[in-house]
């Protein structure tokens, strides 16, 4: 298993998006941007970032969406216009923070007067039903000192929806592969069940960095570097 750096990281998110176009599940994405930002640190994101902190503070769902799709701030955005984020930090070869984030479109409801559109469609199987409640999700990794606190904020961790204090601890940070594959598992499954073999990049996995006490309670298992 190779240890990842920050150019295998922006690597494997370029041969994900040129693969999502291929199949035919992006309907618009950004250049991968690998910038660096010290002497030995790196940051991999995509152009048309923005302070997209402050862009979900204390603002609705749709208003959020809205401001991200307009400064098209993701990698891709799907067929159903749902967005998708990947963003890396390292410091000397090391991972120090991530930030891999799902945004469903809150706009399908023309579904209602036009069902035909969307059922021709297989990403659209799964998410067409009234139903549906779209809510943003985003696993989050920060190793900065200061930055953790033990079971109250993990160092990574699973927030959904809006909640500020909505941090799930997760096993270990996710390689860009292992997010697209939760993503299209869990809420595109027809898609995933179509296309997954297609999808074969798992090489990259991060150490684990939750802590005893975290394990203790419910968590979110991803899979790690074996050691």
């Amino acid at each position: 298993m190779k240890a990842p750096t920050p150019q295998s990281i922006k690597r494997q998110i370029d041969d994900l998006v040129a693969k999502l176009i291929e199949l035919g599940l992006s309907d618009d994405q950004n250049v991968t941007v690998l910038k660096q930002t010290g002497s030995t640190s790196f940051r991999i994101t995509f152009s048309g970032d923005i302070a997209i902190s402050a862009a979900l503070k204390n603002r609705d769902y749709v208003s959020v969406y809205e401001e991200l799709v307009n400064a098209r701030a993701y990698n891709l955005k799907l067929l159903d216009g749902a967005m998708v984020q990947m963003q890396y930090e390292f410091s000397d070869e090391t991972l120090l923070r991530h930030r891999l984030a799902f945004f469903p479109s809150p706009y399908l409801t023309p579904f209602q007067e036009e069902p035909e559109v969307y059922l021709q469609d297989v990403l659209f199987a799964e998410i067409v039903s009234r139903r549906i409640v779209p809510f943003p999700l985003r696993f989050d990794f920060d190793a900065r000192e200061g930055r953790f606190s033990d079971i109250v904020h993990p160092k990574c961790h699973l927030t959904l929806g809006q909640y500020q204090d909505c941090r799930i601890p997760v096993t270990a940070p996710l390689a860009p592969r292992w997010f697209i594959d939760f993503i299209l598992r869990n809420f595109y499954h027809t898609a995933f069940n179509q296309y997954a073999e297609k999808l074969n990049m798992h090489e990259i996995l991060f150490d684990k960095s939750i802590l005893q006490e975290e394990q203790n309670i419910i968590h979110i298992s991803t899979p790690t570097i074996m050691r």
